[in-house]
């Protein structure tokens, strides 16, 4: 296996998994904070590095819509957005996943407005979790690296053909120099190798794609999207695998941390996963029976993974970084929905945290653990709470 491992930003470390991956057409938008990503992309296509249509468009919108010509012609397709952009192109997600065409984008996450927010959150991406597209969460450049690889795989499966987003932490993953192992070109050929989209478009043999679709058939359309989303988690595991023999990095559905004989869990997506390894090692070293689990896979969401890794805990701590107005905060109720037919379940504890960018340091998620199981033993279960709110 030939590596070379060097310091880069994360946005950078994205541009070259696609042009490893020989992307063959790339719809282009700036939008804070993935901007970095499309930059770099559109310098190896004017240099000659990529061989790819760059397409500059008006708007998010338009560049998810040509996304859509691009993969339906047997193109391999990438885009990348965040925030307003991804919900402005919310009309067109649909769509692709629909259609089974197998565009991957990355989707630098980030704050929703009003109030207008350049920072870090989740609220973007919870508000597109039902599109219909496999989401994938990295948590720093490396993972970013190997899962924007892997992700073309998986879209393009065969037995998939589904649009496939990966989620990176805006500014903490795209703008921060963190070392990143790369893959030899011929290593990655062997493992992506050159797409051949089974129903491409053709001016020889027209079709139509989309049609108007009436009551007696849509359920049954709708019926056999989701069976493919759920069963498209065999073809991810089986990627990852091959993946893990190919570079030496795993990855799984639901990945632990230190969770032996731990009866405290603490749960958590994205970059703040490694902030709060911080917090597990302190607080392990201090006698304490914590552990981390973290969601990899957000769609298909890993029920049985998820079941497994929480099956001894007495107390799960979930952090959202987003909330969803009204109701439950969103990777909370998921888990919830999960874990309520089960006859023993730990204790969950709800709070949503750094909306809008504001930081948890390490001393913070050992304060918010604290906090978690004090009101588990107080039978505190009923509603989330916002941490860090100033009075």
């Amino acid at each position: 296996m030939a590596t070379k491992r060097v310091g880069m930003e994360g946005s950078f470390a994205i541009a070259e998994a696609i042009k490893l991956a020989r992307a063959e057409a790339i719809a282009a938008y700036p939008i804070t904070p993935q901007t970095h990503i499309v930059e770099r992309l559109a310098e190896f296509v004017a240099n000659g590095e990529l061989d790819a249509e760059y397409i500059p468009v008006e708007s998010e919108h338009s560049a998810m819509s040509a996304c859509l010509g691009t993969s339906a012609v047997g193109a391999r397709t990438f885009t990348a957005t965040a925030s307003q952009g991804l919900e402005l192109m919310h009309e067109v997600l649909y769509v692709a996943s629909g259609l089974r065409l197998p565009i991957v984008m990355t989707v630098a996450n980030r704050a929703l407005s009003a109030p207008l927010s350049i920072w870090t959150d989740h609220s973007d991406i919870m508000a597109a979790r039902d599109c219909g597209w496999i989401q994938i969460f990295a948590e720093n450049a490396q993972q970013a690296f190997d899962l924007m690889l892997c992700a073309f795989r998986i879209a393009e499966d065969p037995a998939v053909l589904l649009p496939t987003m990966v989620n990176i932490d805006g500014f903490y993953i795209s703008h921060t120099i963190e070392p990143v192992e790369f893959l030899d070109q011929s290593v990655i050929d062997k493992f992506l190798p050159e797409y051949q989209y089974p129903y491409p478009l053709d001016t020889d043999k027209p079709v139509t794609m989309g049609a108007f679709g009436p009551p007696f058939i849509y359920t049954e359309t709708k019926k056999a999207h989701e069976v493919v989303l759920r069963d498209s988690k065999k073809v991810i595991l089986k990627v990852w695998q091959e993946f893990g023999k190919l570079s030496g990095r795993n990855y799984a559905p639901v990945e632990s941390y230190k969770t032996e004989n731990a009866d405290v869990l603490l749960l958590c997506m994205g970059s703040f996963s490694e902030t709060a390894m911080m917090a597990i090692d302190k607080m392990q070293a201090e006698g304490e029976k914590v552990g981390l689990i973290r969601l990899r896979l957000w769609r298909p969401f890993p029920v049985e993974e998820l079941r497994q890794a929480v099956s001894k805990a007495q107390v799960l701590v979930i952090l959202d970084r987003a909330i969803s107005l009204g109701g439950a905060p969103p990777v909370c109720s998921e888990i919830q929905a999960a874990l309520y037919p089960l006859k023993t379940r730990p204790k969950i504890i709800s709070f949503a945290g750094s909306l809008g960018g504001r930081e948890i340091s390490a001393k913070g998620f050992e304060e918010l653990i604290h906090h978690g199981v004090g009101k588990a033993k107080r039978g505190e279960l009923d509603e989330f709470e916002i941490i860090g709110v100033r009075d």
